[in-house]
Order: C-alpha cells, then sequence, then structure tokens
C-alpha cells in the first residue's frame, strides 16, 4: 500500500471514529465565526464604469486607474459628499479602481450602506472625469470656464495656420519665375515657411488628439448592491467551522505521528525484557477498544467518541470459539514448560487495558489451576506490584499499542522491586466475534482441542 493511501485510510479512520467530537468543533468553530461576524459590521459595494474614448495602451489605462484612486480625486469627492467625520484619507481605503476590456475605467466604493456604497461610486467617477480634464487642459486647479477657453483656443489657431498657408502659396505664385538668385532665395524661404507650418500642425493635431482622449464619459449612475461584499456573515460562518474542523483533523495526525507507544512484538518483549509466550484474541470488535471508567468525565468521554481508540486498525474477523481457546491452552502449556513447581503466578494487567484485563480473566479460567494464577491491577503511572509470596514469577499480560516503552519498563521495573521475575509476556489483541454455531459444530470443533490439552505446542498462531 502507498504512503498516500495509508494517509487516506487513517484520516476515514479519524471520520469514522471521531465524527461526532469533529462535529461538536465544527459547529464550536461556526459560533466562533458567527462572533467574529458581529465585530465587522456589513459592507456594501457599489461600482461606477467610466469610458476613455480614443486609442488607449495597457500602461496608459494602468495609470489612470492610479489616478483615479489618488488623493487628489478621493479628496475631492469627500469634500463634495460631506459626510461627519469622513475625511478623504479614510474614504481611500474604501474605494479602488480597476481597467477592464474596452477602455473602460471601473471604479468600485464600498460603505456600511447601499446608499452610502452608490454615492460614493457615483461621486468618485465624477471627480475623476473632472480631475483628468483638467490635466488634459494643463492646469488641474483651472475652472470650468477656463477650461472652456482653452478649449476654443487650438481651433482658432488652426484656422490662422491654413489661412496663412493658402498666404504663402499666393507669394510663391507671384513671386518672379525667373531664375535669380533673388527669386530663389525668396522660393526656398518660402517652402521653409510651408515647412515650418506643416510640422506646427502636426502637432497641434497630435495635441489635439490627446486633448480627445481626456472626454470621458460616465456611463450612467451605480446601480445600488442588493447584497453585502465579501466577507459576508455566512462566510465568517463556514470559515470558521472549516477551520475548526482541518486543525482538529490535523491535531489528530500530529498526535498519531508523535505516538510511542509499542506495537510489535520484538518491541513489547524488549521494553519488559523477557520473551513473548504468544498472542491470543479477546473477542468484541470495537467495544473493546473503549477505555474502562465510569462517573460524568466517562460520560462525556463516550458521548465525544474518545473512549474508543481511533488510531488502531479495525479488529479482524475471528474464529469460532474453540480456535480461540486453543492459543489460550498454547500459553498455558508453555507456562508448565517454563515453571517448576508449585507452579504460581502473578498476572499483571496494566491498569486500564480492558482487553488485557478480559484476556487475563480466560486465561485463569483455561489454566483451571495449573499453573495457579493471580490477577492483579497495576498503575502504569506508579507502577506498584504485590511483594513475592508463594508465586514464582509474574506473567504479564496487555494489548498492543496501548503503553510507551517507557511505561512497560516501569511496570518490569515495579515486578522486579517485588522480587517477581518475568516469565513471559502474552499479547493481547481484538476480534470480531462471529455468530454462534450449532452446538453440533462447536462439539466437534472443541473435541480435538480438549484432547490436546496439556500438551499443544507450536507458535502463537
Amino acid at each position: 500500500m502507498s504512503e498516500e493511501a495509508i494517509r487516506l485510510v487513517t484520516i476515514g479512520r479519524i471520520f469514522r471514529r471521531r465524527w461526532r467530537l469533529l462535529v461538536i468543533v465544527a459547529v464550536l468553530g461556526a459560533l466562533v465565526g458567527y462572533g467574529t461576524s458581529v465585530l465587522f459590521p456589513p459592507r456594501y459595494t457599489a461600482s461606477a464604469s467610466v469610458l476613455l474614448p480614443g486609442q488607449w495602451e495597457e500602461r496608459e489605462l494602468l495609470t489612470q486607474a492610479e489616478i483615479a484612486t489618488s488623493s487628489a480625486v478621493v479628496d475631492r469627492a469627500a469634500a463634495s459628499l460631506r459626510w461627519g467625520g469622513v475625511s478623504g484619507g479614510e474614504l481611500r481605503d474604501q474605494v479602488s479602481a480597476k481597467a477592464s476590456d474596452g477602455n473602460i475605467i471601473k471604479i468600485s466604493g464600498t460603505a456600511e450602506s447601499p446608499e452610502r456604497a452608490q454615492q460614493l461610486s457615483d461621486r468618485m467617477a465624477e471627480k475623476f472625469v473632472d480631475f483628468a480634464a483638467r490635466i488634459a487642459g494643463g492646469d488641474p486647479d483651472s475652472d470650468s470656464d477656463s477650461d472652456s477657453e482653452a478649449a476654443t483656443g487650438p481651433e482658432a489657431l488652426r484656422k490662422k495656420v491654413a489661412e496663412t498657408n493658402r498666404r504663402i502659396t499666393d507669394l510663391a505664385n507671384a513671386a518672379d519665375p525667373g531664375q535669380t538668385v533673388e527669386s530663389v532665395q525668396a522660393r526656398t524661404e518660402l517652402e521653409k515657411l510651408r515647412t515650418a507650418l506643416q510640422e506646427a500642425m502636426k502637432k497641434l493635431d497630435e495635441s489635439d488628439r490627446a486633448t480627445s482622449k481626456a472626454g470621458m464619459v460616465v456611463m450612467g449612475p451605480a446601480a445600488r448592491p442588493t447584497s453585502e461584499a465579501p466577507p459576508t456573515r455566512t462566510q465568517f460562518v463556514v470559515a470558521g467551522a472549516l477551520l475548526f474542523f482541518l486543525v482538529a483533523v490535523i491535531g489528530h495526525l500530529a498526535v498519531a505521528r508523535g505516538n510511542r507507544r509499542v506495537r510489535t512484538e520484538p518491541e513489547i518483549a524488549a521494553a519488559l525484557g523477557s520473551t513473548v509466550l504468544g498472542a491470543v484474541d479477546v473477542p468484541g470488535g470495537r467495544l473493546a477498544l473503549r477505555s474502562a471508567g465510569g462517573g460524568p468525565r466517562a460520560w462525556i468521554r463516550g458521548l465525544l467518541g474518545l473512549d474508543t481508540r481511533w488510531d488502531l486498525p479495525a479488529p479482524r474477523r475471528s474464529g469460532d470459539e474453540a480456535s480461540r481457546q486453543i492459543r489460550y491452552r498454547r500459553v498455558c502449556a508453555r507456562l508448565r514448560e517454563k515453571l517448576l513447581a508449585p507452579r504460581r503466578l502473578l498476572v499483571v494487567v496494566p491498569d486500564g487495558d480492558g482487553i488485557a484485563r478480559r484476556a487475563a480473566e480466560q486465561l485463569v479460567a483455561e489454566a483451571e489451576g495449573d499453573p495457579m494464577l493471580r490477577v492483579v491491577d497495576v498503575s502504569v503511572d506508579r507502577p506498584t506490584v504485590p511483594d513475592r509470596d508463594t508465586e514464582s514469577g509474574a506473567l504479564v499480560v496487555l494489548s498492543a499499542g496501548s503503553w510507551t516503552a517507557g511505561e512497560l519498563g516501569g511496570i518490569a521495573e515495579a515486578c522486579a522491586d517485588g522480587r517477581h521475575e518475568v516469565v513471559g509476556i502474552v499479547v493481547a489483541g481484538t476480534v470480531q466475534d462471529r455468530p454462534a454455531r450449532s452446538a453440533g459444530r462447536s462439539a466437534e470443533n472443541a473435541t480435538p482441542a480438549l484432547a490436546a490439552r496439556g500438551h499443544a505446542t507450536g507458535g502463537s498462531g
């Protein structure tokens, strides 16, 4: 299986076993998002479009967009709106301009109400057009009368130049057609004057085209907005729920990555300093993964699904009862071979390990006094094992993936302090119990197991 598939399986396991916690965390995040939205009042955005006639390059359009939101335009709009307590500097954070296709500058204004947003965008577009016209006229601070006079000046000059050009033509025709030095010089001077006038007319036309570019038009009033500008309250709620949900999932993955619990039999044997005598099965499926305990805290953990280990794989399917009994009997047979009479052992179970506790009880039942087993629960926080009495050693029963190497080492040290030698380890695992079979078939399966009792050998299976 690839590394990515393993991650997907792990995330799916989180969803299946922690869905209640994830739902509660998402709801909490939605509430936080709603509370955050209260701190940010609703905002509305309206837009007005300004058409720029003529040919414009892209960089020129970008320059005009910057001019549209410049302090000169914003200050004029603020003075015209006369909103109490609102200065041009504050309005500049509420307006924006963008150049779009078709030589159009889109000016947007944001305010706390649809009416104000519409007024702001309309006034910004109006002041931008006025300011651009004044720049084209050569004086940004000039009034409208001087702009009108500046507009009539180029037309009068064009007429004067055309009249002068005709006068030059008449003088050239009236000049002496002879080849005298004086006549040639006169015609040459007239041609030079004509050329200078043509260049002046060309520059005048270019200036006229530049002036025509400044003839911007506001393409109607801005539409009054009907919905809030992002981020809306709904977006805050959804973002809060999604953020908390992702943090919860990432937190589970981080905890799993930092998990130092031993899972394999060699790691368990190394931590306890003994050998693994076998692995036994405890039926019960996911119920066996739940931690023991009671009280309000246990009820809350059960409600949130925190009482079930999510990082363990799903229990595999079990064989029948007879096959599970064979595993316990093999462990008992290995203990008989390993111990001398009297065969008395202390069965040490980590406190809170429900799977190991059930396995230990089943092991005592299968041993039937040979060897004599006494089960004790030992706290992993402060492990204490009863002093040696008639027992000849300790048998540690635990579930894989539940304890760290340090915790198991503490149990081994507690056994040594009580003068108990750890003679072996039994690893318990959970399986999904199959439906009960008929009595006849169970008896057939149990017969060979009973016949082999006390003499079973082989691996842990």
